[in-house]
Order: C-alpha cells, then sequence, then structure tokens
C-alpha cells in the first residue's frame, strides 16, 4: 500500500458518511431523466417549495451534508445568474425573483448542515459550448457565482456525464475553487480530492482503495481519467431512493432492506453515502419517500444500538479487541487509524474459540453482520505495513437482524442521454 496520506479536510469529509442528494430543475416537470436544454424556463413552478423542509428531511434520515444540483446537463439555472437567462429568473416561480441555491443555503445554515452544489460541466443550452474557449470562460462565471454568493460549501460536484473527450481548463476553473472555497470536496474531474465509486447502485465493493492513479468518468462509458500521479480520494457512492434521479409521478422508493443493504455496501465498506431524494413539482419531498426514510432509519439504528466499546491492544500484525464482560452481539465495526493513510489490506477476525469474518481493505469505518457470538476478547489479524486499528466496537442490540440484500438484477435504470 502506498504512503499517500489523506489531508485533514478528506479525514473531516469521510467522518460525515453520508449525505443527501437533490436532483431538482425543469426535468421535475417534463417528467425527463435528461433533456436537451430547449424545455421552457416558464414550465419551473413549484407550488410549495420549502427547501427547509428538505433539510429537515436529510436530518431526520440522518445525513450530516446536503448537494443540489445547481444546473444540470440541461443548462437551467437554479440561481438567478448572470450568464444565462435559461434560469429561475425566468420562471414564474416566485414572480421570477426566486432563488432555490440561496432558500437551500439559508435553510443549510440555520439547521447546521453542511451544503456542496452540483454545476455540470456539460451543458446542452448554452450557445457558447460548442467554442470551449468562450464556454470556460462562461462556466468559470457560473462556478464564480456560485463559491462567492452563498457561504462557505463543503462539497463541489462535477459530473463526468456528456463531457468524455472534452477539454475544459481545469486548472482555471480549479483555481476559482481554491481561492474562493478553499475547505471544500472536489468530486471526480480536474484537481479531484474524492472520487465516484463507479457505479450509480450506491455501492463499493472490497477492496475499497482511498490511493489510485485515476477516476471512472461515467457508467455510460468504459472510460476514465488518468491522473498524473497516485492520489489519496476516497470514494462517494450516489444513488436515488427512486429509480430516477428525478421524481417522476410513476416511480416508487426502494424498500428498506434495499437500502439497508446499500448502507452496509457502501459506508459499511468505508465509503461515503450520498442518498438522492428528488423533490416533487410541489418542491416537497414526497410523504410515501419520508415514512420509507423513517422506517430505514429507524431500523438502522435498531441494528447499531447496544454498542459496547472495544479497548485496544495493538501489536505489529494486528490487535487483540478486549470488551469490560462477555458481550453477544451481530455487528462488528472496525476504524482504522488513517493519519499515516490507509495501509490495511486485507484483516481475518477470530474469537477464542476459531474464525469469525474477514475482509479485505478498513478505512474509515468497516461494518461487518456476523452470525450471533458471545465473546469477551477479538483477535484482529492485520495485512498491510504499519497498519492499525484506531477502534472498534460491537452491536448488540438486534440479534435478529437479517442480512439485508440487493434485489437480484437490481441496476440503476438511467439510459444514456442521446
Amino acid at each position: 500500500m502506498t504512503q499517500v496520506t489523506p489531508t485533514a479536510a478528506q479525514l473531516r469529509w469521510q467522518q460525515l458518511e453520508f449525505g443527501v442528494f437533490i436532483h431538482f430543475g425543469v426535468n421535475t416537470f417534463a417528467g425527463k431523466e435528461w433533456s436537451d436544454g430547449t424545455i421552457p424556463a416558464s414550465t419551473f413552478d413549484p407550488a410549495d417549495l420549502d427547501a427547509g423542509s428538505w433539510v429537515r428531511v436529510a436530518k431526520e434520515a440522518g445525513a450530516r451534508y446536503l448537494i443540489l444540483t445547481a444546473k444540470h446537463h440541461d443548462g437551467f439555472c437554479l440561481w438567478p445568474t448572470g450568464t444565462t437567462d435559461y434560469s429561475v429568473a425566468a420562471s414564474p416561480w416566485r414572480g421570477g425573483k426566486g432563488d432555490v441555491v440561496r432558500e437551500l443555503a439559508d435553510a443549510c445554515r440555520e439547521q447546521g448542515i453542511g451544503l456542496g452544489l452540483y454545476l455540470s460541466p456539460w451543458d446542452r443550452n448554452a450557445e457558447c459550448y460548442s467554442d470551449p474557449v468562450a464556454y470556460d470562460d462562461f462556466y468559470i462565471q457560473q462556478l464564480t457565482e456560485l463559491c462567492t454568493g452563498y457561504g462557505p460549501l463543503m462539497e463541489l460536484w462535477f459530473d463526468g456525464a456528456g463531457s468524455v473527450g472534452r477539454e475544459y481548463d481545469w486548472g482555471r476553473i480549479i483555481a476559482v475553487v481554491k481561492e474562493h472555497q478553499p475547505d471544500a470536496m472536489i468530486f471526480n474531474m480536474g484537481q479531484p480530492t474524492i472520487r465516484w465509486v463507479g457505479n450509480e447502485n450506491g455501492l463499493a465493493s472490497d477492496p475499497v482503495n482511498y490511493v489510485v492513479d485515476r477516476t471512472s468518468d461515467t457508467q455510460y462509458t468504459d472510460s476514465s481519467s488518468e491522473l498524473s500521479s497516485q492520489h489519496y480520494l476516497p470514494p462517494e457512492c450516489d444513488v436515488s431512493l427512486r429509480r430516477g434521479w428525478f421524481w417522476h409521478p410513476d416511480d416508487e422508493p426502494k424498500t428498506t432492506e434495499h437500502l439497508l443493504a446499500i448502507y452496509y455496501q457502501s459506508v459499511g465498506m468505508g465509503a461515503n453515502l450520498l442518498l438522492n431524494l428528488p423533490p416533487d413539482t410541489r418542491g416537497r419531498i414526497p410523504d410515501g419517500d419520508v415514512q420509507v426514510l423513517r422506517e430505514w432509519k429507524a431500523e438502522l439504528d435498531r441494528r447499531l444500538s447496544g454498542c459496547v466499546e472495544a479497548t485496544l491492544e495493538s501489536y505489529d500484525g494486528g490487535a487483540t479487541l478486549n470488551f469490560p464482560a462477555a458481550v453477544t452481539f451481530n455487528h462488528l465495526e472496525l476504524v482504522e487509524d488513517l493519519g499515516l493513510g490507509q495501509r490495511i489490506t486485507h484483516h481475518v477476525v477470530s474469537t477464542d474459540e476459531g474464525h469469525l469474518v474477514e475482509g479485505m481493505t478498513v478505512g474509515s469505518r468497516r461494518l461487518h453482520q456476523v452470525p450471533v457470538v458471545t465473546a469477551q476478547s477479538l483477535h484482529v489479524k492485520l495485512s498491510g505495513d504499519g497498519g492499525r486499528l484506531a477502534s472498534a466496537r460491537v452491536y448488540g442490540g438486534a440479534l435478529d437482524a437479517g442480512v439485508p440484500g440487493i434485489p437480484d438484477g437490481y441496476e440503476a435504470p438511467t439510459d444514456a442521454p442521446d
């Protein structure tokens, strides 16, 4: 394992673990996942938009940050930009005086949750897109407006869809971020500090490597972007609560079991989870979606209750986990000491009676659901030069919990754009 180390900002981001995505725009009103920039701005007219309710729903579900599609690939801007007429300023909502980004930024600040913004590099409405130099100026102006007008941002999301083979002036683009939002994580493009997991199912796979030399561009191609050297880039797993990213009246949320399985295979694998909650044409998260989220959070809390912390006796190549008394549990959580980088490449956990569970990487949080077992100590063998655990704990509050699964054959259904 390479000795590339994380920054303090990257470690803080990893500790956030779970965020909410908000896909909202003209597509919401047109029943589209992709649109080509020709849907009239006048169609954007949410009847009861309440950004504060989005934040409340996100926080109730346990999210610590929220990311909004300020501009999707269609080019429609959810703030009154000076770059184009294709924005909320040309819509009837709030009499053309509205600003979704402002309302959400205010709500996030009031409720104490981090705000991130998605600004698509691909723009199907901008006439200047065919002129790379002119479009770079256009895009940089949009990014500057967002980076200077709405307070601190914790993440800037640069989606690679539609941009394979296109060269943007990432040096100038990232300079804007570094000047105005130096603490923001940069998602996947330009000079990334975090990366896309590589699918839209919300799933990481073992091992979850934080040090990579390339990032996946889009699920619609096999292309990837090569980095100049190896970088510490922890992954973010994005997935929608519903089948689509934008709200559709005939769509339904995933089941509680599906969401639990996603959690185990994202946060429980040491990756961050970004769960999309699409508002409907009212500008609200549908009641049925909120109910599923509540059921999921309640079951997750139940499963991760009855926590007993372990005292670590670390040694070269492993650690012994000691508990105050014999404890009965069915969940084990391990956390790696990442201060000197990710080093653990494999781990094996056993009781005094024998093998319990094993896996590859540990990272920021590795969660194992195991058969119900009683033990006062556990033995963890670690592979990887200098790998050490920072903490460990077990949970015994839901010994009846079954192992959740992903529905057979499930794949994110979004088709590639025309």
